[in-house]
């Protein structure tokens, strides 16, 4: 094994694990934000696009979980693993796809 290959044995799971942990913030932060502009839109009423807001928040969130998966492959041992990891990356792009959809949705 070579110093690079080494490296990156060292280093990549520390990468993922604030990828994960990024993803799961702006996801968290998006959820909150959400829910004030619901207030907003039913106690104060005020014409918030909540549905847009959530969903581009949410969409982001995705986008660093999906980074993460994508630098998991890296790291991948054997067969299984990869496998269960392409069904990971294709649920999540499933999800980021409606979720796109759902905001040109809201977005009229």
């Amino acid at each position: 094994m070579n110093v690079l290959e080494h490296l990156v044995e060292i280093v990549l799971p520390y990468i993922i694990s604030i990828l994960e942990i990024m993803g799961i913030l702006v996801v968290a932060w998006s959820a909150i934000h959400a829910f004030w502009e619901y207030i907003q839109n039913s106690f104060m009423k005020k014409d918030i696009n909540l549905q847009f807001h959530f969903a581009r928040g949410l969409a982001a969130g995705l986008e660093f979980k999906m980074a993460a998966e994508i630098l998991k492959t890296v790291i991948v041992q054997d067969m299984s693993e990869l496998l269960i990891l392409g069904a990971v990356i294709l649920l999540r792009a499933i999800l980021s796809l409606l979720i796109h959809f759902e905001m040109k949705h809201s977005e009229k």
